[in-house]
């Protein structure tokens, strides 16, 4: 079942529940584009392939919101904001461990380790390096955990994930780069910024995540 937040003439924001992809893998589970289609063909009852833009996708295990799509103009015009730096997405990510600063920018290179299926932090001048940058800052702390808001510079695969790893703070429940925690990850796509493509108004999308989850239940969202 979609979990829509917003719909008009040229796009359809949604919540992407986790474990979800983002569209269709070699699993063939369901996929949030074939879901959006799905949607659109029924509602508007449509015949043949209907169009949806995938214009930014999340990990599987990653939930939150995501904008497709509705006209290849909207999908041209949101692709585009996302190469000018417009198109922003913001983060909540639990984390074990402390930062040892409330605020930082972390630049790194990354590049896929096929042998070991996973994304590295590597010297630049290897082959397949792709420049990350993300900031991040401390929200909430407990004793043993750290809830951090993180904005992506760059979307590489993994980025948030590996670049956290990389200063010490794995992610909480991530069973490819984390501590081996029996639990969902614990990293939201919690909020959206860009302009509309075709009104040009500033759009905003926040959807918190679940909060009654374990580690989400140990912070407050009230605020």
């Amino acid at each position: 079942m979609l979990k829509i937040i917003h719909e008009d003439n040229h796009l359809l924001v949604v919540i992407k529940p986790q474990n979800v992809p983002s569209q269709e893998d070699s699993s063939k589970d369901k996929d949030m584009l074939t879901l959006v289609k799905e949607y659109i063909k029924e509602k508007y009852d449509k015949p043949g392939n209907v169009y949806a833009g995938l214009v930014h996708r999340l990990d599987r295990p990653t939930g939150g919101v995501m904008v497709f799509a509705k006209t290849s103009k909207a999908a041209a015009r949101l692709s585009e904001e996302i190469k000018t730096g417009d198109f922003q997405k913001t983060y909540l990510a639990v984390v074990n461990g402390e930062p040892k600063s409330n605020y930082e920018q972390i630049t790194n290179y990354l590049a896929k380790n096929k042998t070991l299926n996973k994304v590295q932090i590597v010297p630049q001048l290897v082959d397949g390096a792709k420049i990350a940058k993300m900031e991040y800052s401390v929200s909430q702390k407990t004793e043993k955990l750290s809830l951090l808001k993180v904005n992506l510079f760059t979307g590489r695969s993994h980025q948030i994930r590996v670049q956290l790893k990389g200063i010490g703070l794995p992610i909480y429940g991530d069973a490819k780069y984390g501590n081996g925690e029996k639990s969902k990850l614990a990293l939201w796509a919690y909020e959206l910024k860009f302009l509309h493509p075709t009104t040009k108004m500033p759009m905003t999308f926040q959807v918190y995540p679940p909060v009654e989850e374990n580690p989400w239940s140990e912070f407050n969202f009230n605020n």
